[in-house]
């Protein structure tokens, strides 16, 4: 940049400021200020021309002014002229006068893009700097009119220097984000890219933010980006502090390029490359051990950079979620990280987790910290961290711990932040009725929840333990005498006498056997809370009442007293008043039967989804679109790596019958199902008759020549760029399956037999809402297209073809198995997005392993069974090379995850692994037996499968093959 010259000064300039200052009032400030403005509007309209110094410096006056907050309407056309200027001093004054108070739609845009063009052909790098800088700061759509297509013209010619290469790429970067539909890099992607290999790092600073928000619009364009970032990041974390001295900051080497380049690799899957994939994971093992050494600087701005790359690399670690030794390695660092003593390192620590406990592989090793997390919530004096303790207990809770993570919330709950309250009611709430071990517990844990926090517990809490206890005949007794007990405290919440009352009103008589519960005492103790009470509870009571007199006539003399009383009919409050009045007159007129059947007890509640967990989503907002973690791993986990044999007393606390269960799961009770579907589901039956997607045989002129289905009134959508899904979903059931800048998609997914059904959460990551959300040609409302092979039968629930800006849409998908396939349903999605039409084709998670049940065999019976399926048809066997850590543990979960029985003790070799199970399809079921016997010395498996169809055989080989 050209050194200031001594008569760039302007003393004019210096003179008004230090006037300014020196002024005692507002008035006099502003009486300097308007005789400025006159001095300056008359040396504009004066006869006589200006020289370019003295329209820089009055241009710089009233820079200054608008600064200090008054409107400037006029001196817009001399900055304008300073822009054709050849001295860097007076175009630089210009080109901020423009910046600042120029809006886009001036009239004097033209002339301002005019200059700017002028400058970017001028080949003198400052001048072509400012004119960037000028289009990077207004940033308006008329101007990425102008110059979406020049700027990448200049960032990738080879003769541009690299301070403007910098300049060009941020330039781009802030058009994308103001006006992406203009910025269409076509035939620069390649070169684009290609600058990560530019010998000046500032250079790659920059083309690395704008490729990672590029990558994010058009991942497919940019996937070549990868190996390019991942062997620049292998070089600076492997070289030391001197080898990058003008990058290095605090002796660590290029932070800011190094956290830049983990983001851009958290826009895609793993790499597929072996060789790449191992140069990642170096690279990510090197910047955790750099952490455990010690620190070589004392200054915070060492350990704040240092820290910087190994969250993000954390981050990264955590998004693949594939590599078990890594994921596990990062929760240890965390973990020491929960006791530093900077509160910032502390809050990171535990927000992190909070992602690494929703991981299978590294969900045990969060659970050691327990203590740790227990401890930062009593002794933390920050309230934000506090909540992220709170957080990571409801992540990291299975049936395991849940009795002690809720003792601890609530032993917190008394003394907890007043901002955090209802959000640590709502976690106990949820935490409570899906980990309850007992449902005497459970009822416990909510009358406790609404002693220590009444104000906080919403009406969605004390709905959902009336829907529960109603449901379950076992539990109804003790809730009758709990909350009859808890009532006789001198002081009861609201809440609780609303539970009080509903819950003996209508278990009343099962506890009216002792006299200190007689009817009586149980109407006396509900009627001296009345008068307390606000007019909704009232009436919930004056309900409870004319149930007594259908459960216990003995008292209805004296509850008659209590309606017909003046306080009653006469009452203000037009809803107790006719509550009174219709009461009476129903239990004068009507006979004993009439009143048992029409105050018979509630039925059980339909299924819905669970009203605390929606409120709990609405709270935390947009952003956490991922599913809870799937139950059958949490229950492998707490029983040390055993899928449960026969369901616990908690499978389900409502009872709502439905065919399906999670997979790998026992069979339900006669009458319960896993609450996991209450809790996802969203007012639904088992499978109800919704609309086909896929059907049966079609015309032969509407099958592609690939034998794809193709709808001839559809938009062939074949040429769109496919997103397979990430094969860890061959072993779990939930996740995120696609994510762009605009999008998120996550999966929940539950099979049994030949029964699937999968949730679809569709994530809008933008604050502007989608419209044509779906397919248009296809059934209305339908929220997308699946492409699904004949052998599969699946259904979709109609969903809203609007999704808001920050919110989430549902699908429900019900999945028949008629026979095995091979290829997965293909989903595709589109939609209008700032009036661009938006497409995105992903393939659903849905593998012939999903409709896998295991089967438990003694070893005598396997070893028959594998005689029997001795043919060569029926065996498929295959060698190959570890691409993960031979982990035992990890495999088991593996082998289990993919839906095998792992049979222990069955093979000779205690290292082997011998799994069995049936695929379930409509027409017919396939045994299947497998072994996996692994090499540790030569890194090598060899995986040997014997069912009784041989596509079964090959296909069963191919999908667990990839997981090891």
């Amino acid at each position: 940049m050209p050194a200031v010259s001594k008569g760039d000064g302007m003393r004019g300039l210096a003179v008004f400021i230090s006037d300014i200052r020196n002024c005692k009032s507002k008035e006099a400030e502003i009486k300097r200020i308007n005789k400025e403005l006159a001095n300056i509007r008359s040396k504009f309209k004066g006869d006589k021309a200006l020289d370019g110094y003295s329209k820089k410096k009055y241009v710089c006056k009233l820079l200054f002014i608008f600064l200090l907050g008054h409107d400037i309407d006029f001196g817009h056309m001399e900055a304008v002229n300073l822009l054709s200027s050849n001295k860097y001093t007076e175009k630089q004054i210009g080109y901020l006068f423009i910046s600042v108070l120029v809006n886009s739609n001036s009239d004097l845009i033209s002339l301002i893009n005019n200059a700017i063009k002028n400058d970017l052909s001028s080949r003198n790098p400052t001048f072509m700097n400012l004119a960037l800088h000028c289009i990077a700061n207004v940033g308006s759509r008329e101007m990425a009119e102008a110059f979406a297509a020049e700027v990448p013209r200049i960032l990738v010619a080879g003769d541009t220097m690299d301070s403007v290469k910098q300049s060009a790429a941020l330039c781009l970067l802030r058009l994308n984000r103001t006006s992406p539909d203009l910025v269409l890099m076509g035939e620069w992607t390649a070169r684009v890219v290609h600058l990560l290999n530019d010998q000046h790092l500032g250079v790659v600073t920059a083309a690395t933010s704008l490729i990672t928000t590029l990558a994010q619009k058009s991942p497919e364009d940019f996937k070549t980006s990868v190996s390019l970032a991942v062997a620049r990041l292998s070089r600076i974390v492997s070289s030391a502090s001197t080898d990058l001295q003008d990058y290095t900051y605090y002796f660590v080497a290029a932070p800011w390029l190094s956290v830049k380049l983990l983001r851009l690799l958290q826009c895609y899957p793993p790499p597929e490359d072996g060789a790449i994939r191992g140069r990642l994971t170096e690279c990510l093992e090197t910047i955790l051990n750099k952490a455990q050494e010690p620190p070589k600087s004392k200054k915070v701005q060492h350990s704040n950079a240092k820290n910087a790359v190994l969250f993000e690399a954390i981050s990264l670690i955590i998004h693949h979620d594939s590599e078990p030794t890594l994921l596990v390695r990062a929760c240890n660092q965390l973990g020491q990280f929960l006791q530093h003593r900077e509160t910032n390192l502390r809050y990171l620590a535990l927000e992190s987790m909070c992602t690494l406990a929703s991981s299978e592989f590294s969900h045990e090793a969060v659970k050691t910290h327990i203590e740790t997390v227990i401890n930062a919530l009593k002794s933390e004096r920050d309230v934000s961290v506090r909540q992220r303790a709170v957080d990571l207990l409801y992540a990291m809770c299975d049936r395991s711990n849940a009795k002690q993570i809720v003792a601890e919330m609530l032993s917190y709950l008394e003394t907890a932040d007043y901002s955090i309250r209802e959000e640590i009611v709502l976690k106990v709430a949820i935490l409570a009725e899906k980990y309850a071990v007992d449902y005497t517990w459970y009822v416990d844990t909510i009358l406790n929840l609404i002693r220590f926090a009444g104000d906080y517990v919403s009406d969605e809490v004390w709905y959902r333990v009336i829907q529960i206890v109603i449901n379950r005949d076992e539990v109804q007794g003790y809730a009758a005498k709990t909350v009859f007990e808890a009532l006789q405290a001198p002081a009861c919440h609201e809440n609780l006498v609303k539970v009080g009352g509903y819950i003996l009103g209508e278990f009343g008589n099962l506890i009216a056997g002792d006299s200190r519960s007689s009817p009586l005492v149980q109407f006396d103790l509900l009627h001296s809370k009345f008068h307390l009470c606000s007019v909704p509870t009232r009436a919930l009571l004056l309900s409870a009442y004319i149930k007594f007199i259908n459960l216990f006539p003995e008292v209805k003399g004296t509850i008659q007293e209590v309606l017909r009383s003046d306080s009653q009919l006469r009452n203000a409050d037009v809803e107790l008043q006719q509550r009174a009045v219709e009461y009476l007159r129903l239990s004068s007129i009507a006979s004993t039967d009439i009143l048992a059947t029409v105050l018979e007890e509630m039925p059980p509640f339909p299924e819905r989804e669970s009203s605390i967990l929606a409120k709990l989503k609405r709270k935390k907002g947009p952003g956490n679109l991922h599913p809870d973690l799937d139950e059958n791993r949490k229950e492998r986990s707490a029983n040390g790596g055993t899928v449960a044999a026969s369901p616990t007393p908690s499978t389900d606390l409502l009872g709502l019958g439905s065919t399906i269960t999670t997979q790998n799961s026992a069979p339900p009770a006669s009458k319960g199902t896993s609450l996991l579907v209450d809790v996802f589901s969203e007012n639904i039956a088992a499978f109800p008759v919704e609309t086909p997607v896929a059907v049966g045989p079609v015309a032969d002129e509407n099958f592609s020549r690939e034998g794809g289905f193709i709808n001839p009134k559809i938009p062939d959508m074949r040429c769109l760029p496919l997103a397979p899904f990430p094969s860890r979903f061959v072993c779990k059931n939930n996740g995120v399956l696609y994510e762009n800048q605009l999008l998120q998609i996550g999966l929940k997914s539950e099979f049994r037999q030949n029964l699937g059904r999968m949730y679809v959460f569709f994530g809008n990551k933008t604050s502007t809402q989608f419209m044509n959300f779906g397919w248009p040609f296809t059934v209305p409302y339908c929220a997308f297209f699946l492409t699904v092979s004949l052998q599969l039968n699946v259904h979709a629930k109609p969903a809203d073809p609007t999704v808001d800006g920050g919110a989430q849409l549902q699908q429900i998908l019900n999945i028949e198995c008629m026979s095995d396939f091979v290829d997965a349903p293909v989903l595709n999605i589109q939609f209008r997005y700032g009036g661009t039409l938006q497409n995105v084709a992903v393939k659903l998670p849905i593998t012939l392993n999903k409709f896998f049940q295991p089967t438990e065999m003694t070893s005598q019976d396997f070893f028959q069974r594998w005689k029997q399926l001795g043919a060569p048809q029926q065996e498929v066997q295959k060698i190959f090379k570890a691409k993960h850590s031979m982990d035992t543990e990890v495999t088991k979960a593996k082998i289990m995850g993919f839906g095998a029985a792992l049979l222990d003790g069955v093979d000779p070799n205690p290292s082997n692994f011998v799994g069995a199970g049936v695929i379930h399809t409509k027409t017919t079921q396939v045994g299947c037996l497998l072994r996996l016997e692994p090499n540790t010395h030569a890194q090598m498996y060899r995986l040997t499968l014997r069912t009784s169809r041989d596509t079964v055989s090959q296909r069963l080989c191919d999908l667990l093959s990839e997981q090891f």
